[in-house]
């Protein structure tokens, strides 16, 4: 027969254990668990809105910025670069997510009470770990998962060239800035079956138009929008009356931001190196 003395300290010591594990339970949910409590989201990067209205997480957006046309009837809180921190803070997100450090840097974040999720993808490969990210983030990996399978079945529509294209892409016509190494456009020119002659070590960089004409590309693409508002065809400069590369006009909405759009853009960039290698 058990003593009641000993009887008794079992009892405490397996109450203290008992509590002592459910506070470690209530630790482990508190900070390993997703954040689930994601209720409101501000984007700070227009790409970023699309990926999230097809994980089905529209009515989580409270703020986006003014160029952002994906989403409507919500705050409009400034600039990608410039928003407005007394109207973020107004809007009590839970998640802020913004494009680079160096658009949303450590000072702003430290004048903000929200998590931050920086989405800054440099290939398309990038973009698809970015996906599963913000899948996971807001308790849809199932919808990420099928978004992510959606834009790899698309890039299969790609057809083989019968040789690689070169290519330079104008980002911007004054003064002449182009496509480098480190931005998606290089991703999507590659994806496509193409070879971008910049190597720059940078998103965008500054050349000559010299230094264009040295290079002689197959393909002299060229976008419009808000980074190259109006410039004039480049088949009608008079410096580039010498340079015998198809010059193609793109929409830069459409090929630039590193979203869903960049695998279309490389499935279209694609017929038309493959309509060329035709002619």
């Amino acid at each position: 027969m058990i003593p009641k003395r000993k009887l008794k300290k079992e009892k405490k010591g397996a109450g203290r254990l008992v509590r002592t594990l459910f506070l470690g339970i209530t630790l482990c949910l508190m900070f390993f668990s997703p954040a689930l409590a994601y209720e409101k989201i501000v984007v700070l990067y227009p790409a970023v809105s699309p990926i999230l209205i097809e994980l089905g997480a529209l009515d989580m957006i409270v703020g986006t910025t003014r160029s952002d046309h994906a989403v409507k009837g919500v705050v409009k809180v400034g600039s990608h670069l410039r928003p407005n921190i007394e109207l973020l803070n107004a809007l009590a997100p839970d998640l802020i997510i913004a494009g680079s450090r160096r658009a949303f840097p450590y000072e702003m974040k430290e004048r903000v009470k929200a998590d931050i999720f920086y989405y800054d993808p440099a290939t398309l490969d990038d973009i698809l770990v970015k996906i599963k990210k913000i899948g996971a983030m807001l308790e849809r990996k199932d919808k990420a998962e099928n978004l992510v399978a959606r834009l790899k079945k698309r890039l299969s529509e790609i057809s083989s060239l019968p040789r690689q294209p070169s290519v330079i892409y104008e980002v911007m016509a004054e003064p002449l800035r182009v496509a480098g190494k480190k931005s998606i456009l290089t991703s999507i020119i590659s994806a496509a079956g193409g070879n971008n002659l910049v190597s720059i070590n940078k998103k965008h960089a500054v050349i000559s138009t010299e230094k264009v004409l040295k290079l002689t590309p197959d393909f002299y693409v060229y976008q419009v929008g808000p980074m190259n508002k109006n410039p004039v065809p480049p088949e009608e400069r008079p410096f580039y009356k010498s340079l015998k590369s198809k010059f193609i006009r793109i929409n830069e909405l459409e090929f630039a931001r590193p979203g869903i759009n960049a695998f279309d853009a490389a499935v279209k960039l694609n017929i038309i190196f493959k309509g060329a290698a035709h002619e």
